[in-house]
């Protein structure tokens, strides 16, 4: 079993198996090189990604799971 088999998106009650990467941080309380990523279904990586952009945090989306 691989790493992209049972990572599941980030978004509430979703159980889908994760295919993005959203890399965000939130600039009032972390460091620049600080980051914490969530992880998106292809359902959901817009919504997650815009949450986060809404209230203007830095976001990287990426496709593909972290190794």
């Amino acid at each position: 079993m691989t790493a992209s088999d049972t990572l599941e998106c980030s978004r509430a009650s979703c159980r889908a198996r994760a295919t993005y990467q959203v890399i965000w941080r939130n600039p009032r309380i972390h460091s620049a090189d600080r980051r914490k990523v969530w992880l998106a279904c292809d359902e959901h990586v817009e919504f997650l990604s815009e949450y986060l952009r809404a209230r203007d945090f830095p976001v990287e989306v990426k496709a593909g799971l972290p190794e």
